[in-house]
């Protein structure tokens, strides 16, 4: 036989874009158009539908960037159209190739009642089926003219990503509104086309299913009659019965379609626009479950669902019906879909304790799984925090986008820095956004790395970012595929459903170690500097904040601010989503930030300072808070009293100009260009810097990734460096400090390095006027330290990577995250390099070729970013930081010096030292939270976890009576498998593994 493959598929291609696809609606008439421009943000929904609109046509331009319309639409339905099915076609000018990112709409009857989202994909509004001749349609859209920020030419700066700067040029230009028959056969036979031409493109030439699909569809192509497509159609799908009721082979690959339309928080448009744009999809997947019966949709995010509680309840009837009916889906148990690399120990625990609780309250759903498919890579802490959550099972997707080495499983048990482990799936359809397209379920069969061992998959299906969310076309795909001879087999399945069936046939699945890092998207460690910090001083402002509000609860009777601080972790958890704290959103989002953190830091210290003052008493005598989880100066973790005074720190000229700091500990030599060319620790005779080199070294890259600005360094940006070694101004200060200004480019840096009394650890603190476009700030530290490997801080520990590039997985790492601290040592001695809000850092090592032949291991800081997409304007202006250089450190030290340099000491006047509701007598048992249980009991709630990574008894001095102690998980629900721990009056006794995290109730006597 003659092989025209080629032939039929490109008749089948012109027919259904000719011919078919246009029989779909064979009349229409247009509505009666109006529409009114909401004057500034977005008004509430009875405002717009009483707005008096003026006329406007098909045609006519509307929509100021992030302005809201609301259209009126009106007609009658033709008599002759009586018992068809009629839909009304409302086009605001969507470009249907950018789903989610550009104008979207909600419509609404007269009521105020939500009918169903408008998006590019999804443009219909059913008015009947059959409908009545003659009947009135009255029909409102809310209408949000985003404008498009991420365009076909992407990551073009542009002033749109903010409404101060976007101007008031109309966006758009209204496309269609018309009201039409929907001929049904024939949309039928688009999808059944769809489906088996899809399909036989995926189909090996040689196979005989191929070639049945292609006569099949061959002989429906002769059936139909080109200018009779609607009188015909039934007849062409006649032709397609046999060959769409094969079954699927037994062995196919079996897929579990999840309805899904992944949202980010904030990304390309403001909190307030996500808001509107749950709203939307969720109409619109609650109209579908309606309906479709087999269709299932997830949705995750807690914090989206009390969005629409609060902003949209018409909406939220409808919701908390499809759940109750168990097809809408609490999805994740978190607050949001947060970043994972950044977030502190507690506030990665709290985003499962807010979100998890938010399911259980309002629905009685408990999560079993973590569902993460965006995020940007994960720590090694969150196996532990997962569990400890109660959940078990973790969803993502994203590191299929990693750039040089693929992943080699799909369904795995992911183990943590505790050994915990959680059984872990990646989607090898490889998109969050399925459309069940033939391609994307070819692939996830073909792309499947456990084939022979398992054989299930997920696949996200719908829209996401406003797009709507699955469509009714995907659902008859679905349908089609459900046991299609050549295809996978696909099923509409709940999260739950699909882990347990994955878990139940791969009982013995590959273990991977360690972090899941993303080899893409380094530069989210750096970019917005204002937004990280902003998140690691609420952090630490909400720790202080529980601790002294709780000691003063019990202490003093003092008001314990429930509401205040649940209201504040939500608001600090929302701006972990993986789009704001990362700093890859919009000019508007991270503005907004800025100020949301200040306002925070405001209500925060006014809690903390309310408590300390109740705690302190009326007196004179001074008196230092530590918030810290270790003593310091003679003040014990968690209390307050009178510190004790070290040897002071001298300052002396240096020989060859600069200056000397000397404490007794370290001896610092500071050059005249302001950099540490020695850091000797006098105890250990040993010197810090590696010979001929100097830290406290500020270096310069260019900074032009090649996409992804906001998101991607490239590992080219390392070609080309400038060390910043001249200075304006090294000079002693009166405090002791030594001063150094350095200029550059358009911006100016000034540092302060100084040695604290008694203290073995020089702060360097410096603020930057940053000023430049596309460039890339470093610190760095060049470190006499033969190490092959270095220590991270991530949640609830740390953890290990290696200095060298041996292989491809190592060499990707070349920008990672940590948290307060890394770690670097020889046997006997090591170095950390601690800090107070950044984030993104590199290590790299080096063999000195002259000399003493020793390795030199650098750790560099990564300061300041200047990326121009998706904000022109990221980081300019003046910004401050804090690290710090101690030598001699053990990994106790870093953790200790870490917690030192985020929590400094408050100080006052009051009557007396304030002993603390907690101590430990073990330093590497660390407290993370000392609060009052969630649930208004006036329990006490204490966390803490092993710190160093090895093994520790210690024993927990309350400093309050205690009637009982459970141990909980982080939900503070008592663990059923625990066993209550040893206790002697006020003494808790326990003992953990390297990592392992308790959480410890204490009713009260």
């Amino acid at each position: 036989m003659h092989d025209d493959r080629n032939l039929v598929e490109a008749r089948l291609k012109r027919v259904l874009d000719e011919r078919i696809r246009p029989a779909v609606y064979p009349h229409s008439v247009p509505l009666e158009v109006a529409v009114w421009d909401a004057p500034d943000e977005p008004v509430p929904v009875a405002e717009g539908l009483a707005a008096e609109p003026r006329p406007i046509a098909v045609g006519a331009r509307w929509g100021a960037p992030w302005g809201t319309s609301w259209f009126r639409v009106t007609g009658t339905v033709p008599e002759e159209w009586a018992g068809r099915t009629v839909e009304a076609i409302l086009d605001l000018g969507f470009d249907e190739n950018m789903p989610g990112f550009q104008c979207e709409g909600l419509v609404y009857r007269p009521d105020g009642t939500p009918v169903k989202g408008l998006n590019p994909r999804n443009q219909w509004v059913r008015i009947g089926a059959p409908a009545a001749g003659g009947e009135e349609v009255r029909l409102h859209v809310e209408a949000a003219s985003n404008p498009v920020i991420l365009d076909y030419h992407p990551f073009l700066p542009t002033q749109l990503g903010d409404k101060e700067t976007a101007g008031d040029e109309p966006q758009y230009r209204l496309a269609r509104m018309d009201l039409a028959v929907l001929d049904e056969t024939v949309w039928q036979l688009v999808i059944d086309l769809e489906v088996l031409g899809e399909l036989m493109a995926e189909l090996p030439v040689e196979s005989a299913r191929r070639w049945d699909v292609l006569r099949a569809v061959e002989r429906a192509l002769d059936a139909l009659d080109l200018q009779d497509v609607n009188g015909t159609a039934e007849a062409a799908r006649a032709r397609l019965t046999e060959v769409l009721a094969t079954p699927a082979a037994p062995s196919a690959h079996r897929i579990s379609a999840v309805g899904h339309a992944h949202i980010d928080s904030a990304w390309l448009w403001p909190l307030r626009e996500t808001v509107r744009k749950v709203a939307r999809t969720t109409s619109n997947m609650t109209a579908l479950l309606e309906d479709e019966p087999d269709f299932v949709f997830a949705m995750s995010q807690a914090q989206q669902w009390a969005w629409v509680k609060e902003h949209r309840p018409e909406v939220w009837a409808r919701v908390k019906k499809a759940v109750a009916d168990g097809r809408f889906v609490p999805a994740g148990g978190m607050w949001v879909e947060s970043d994972t690399n950044m977030p502190g120990s507690e506030a990665m625990a709290r985003q499962f304790v807010h979100g998890k609780r938010f399911f259980l309250d309002e629905f009685g759903i408990e999560n079993d799984e973590a569902w993460l498919p965006d995020t940007f890579g994960f720590a090694a802490g969150l196996p532990q925090i997962i569990k400890a959550a109660g959940s078990k099972w973790l969803l993502t997707q994203k590191i299929s986008w990693s750039q040089t080495n693929t992943f080699p499983h799909h369904t795995f048990q992911w183990e943590g820095i505790d050994g915990t482990r959680i059984f872990t799936h990646f989607p090898p359809v490889d998109t969050y956004n399925c459309s069940m397209k033939g391609a994307e379920i070819a692939h996830a069969a073909k792309n499947f790395k456990d084939k022979g061992v398992a054989r299930h998959s997920l696949a996200p299906t719908g829209w996401g970012d406003g797009g709507g969310g699955t469509t009714r076309e995907m659902v008859a795909k679905a349908a089609r595929l459900r046991d299609l001879e050549g295809s996978a087999t696909v099923v509409w399945e709940t999260p739950r459903a699909f882990f347990e069936k994955a878990e139940a046939e791969y009982p013995h699945p590959p273990v991977w170690v360690g972090e899941l890092y993303l080899e893409l998207h380094r530069a989210t460690l750096t970019s917005q500097a204002r937004t990280k910090q902003g998140n690691r001083r609420s952090e630490h402002l909400l720790r202080e904040a529980e601790l002294w509000a709780a000691t003063a609860a019990l202490r003093t009777g003092f008001a314990y601010p429930y509401e205040e601080l649940d209201r504040i972790w939500k608001t600090v958890l929302l701006h972990q989503f993986h789009d704001i704290l990362p700093g890859s959103s919009i000019a508007w989002v991270h503005r907004e930030a800025r100020r949301t953190y200040d306002r925070l830091a405001g209500e925060l210290t006014a809690i903390i300072e309310d408590a300390q003052r109740a705690l302190a008493g009326e007196g004179g005598e001074p008196l230092v808070f530590n918030a810290a989880p270790h003593a310091r100066s003679g003040v014990p973790a968690g209390g307050a009293g009178t510190p004790g005074a070290g040897d002071a720190t001298t300052v002396t000229p240096r020989e060859d100009g600069g200056h000397v700091l000397d404490n007794g500990l370290l001896r610092v030599e500071i050059d005249g260009r302001g950099l540490v060319v020695s850091a000797y620790d006098l105890a250990a005779e040993r010197e810090t810097v590696a010979p001929g080199r100097a830290a406290n070294l500020l270096q310069l890259h260019p900074d032009f990734p090649n996409m992804w600005d906001a998101w991607d360094v490239d590992a080219f940006y390392r070609n080309t460096v400038t060390d910043l070694t001249d200075a304006d101004e090294v000079t002693a200060a009166d405090d002791g400090a030594v001063r150094i200004v350095r200029a550059f480019g358009s911006s100016r840096v000034t540092q302060r390095l100084s040695l604290a009394p008694g203290e073995r650890r020089l702060v360097v603190d410096t603020e930057v006027d940053w000023h430049e476009t596309e460039k890339f700030l470093k610190l760095a530290f060049p470190l006499d330290v033969h190490a092959e490997r270095y220590a991270s801080e991530t949640q609830f520990g740390h953890f290990h990577r290696p200095t060298h590039t041996n292989t491809s997985w190592e060499a990707a790492k070349f920008e990672a995250c940590n948290h307060r601290f890394v770690h670097l040592e020889e046997p006997g001695w090591g170095v950390a390099v601690v800090n107070d809000s950044t984030y993104g850092h590199d290590v790299t090592r080096t063999v000195r070729e002259d000399g003493d032949h020793g390795t030199t291991t650098t750790v560099r800081v990564s300061l300041l970013r200047a990326p121009r997409f998706p904000d022109p304007e990221t980081d300019q202006g003046v910004h401050r930081f804090r690290h710090a250089l101690v030598p001699g450190a053990s990994i106790g030290d870093a953790v200790r010096e870490g917690w030192r340099i985020n929590m400094p000491e408050r100080r006052t006047e009051g009557a007396g030292a304030v002993a603390p509701l907690v101590t430990v007598d073990q330093d590497a048992v660390v407290v993370t939270a000392v609060k009052l249980a969630d649930d208004g009991s006036g329990d006490v709630v204490v966390r803490f976890h092993e710190a160093h990574g090895g093994r520790a008894a210690a024993t927990l001095a309350l400093g309050f009576e205690a009637a009982s102690v459970s141990v909980t998980d982080l939900l503070e629900r008592p663990l059923s498998d625990a066993a209550e721990p040893a206790r002697d009056g006020d003494r808790v006794s326990v003992r953990l593994r390297p990592f392992e995290l308790v959480t410890l109730r204490f009713t009260r006597a």
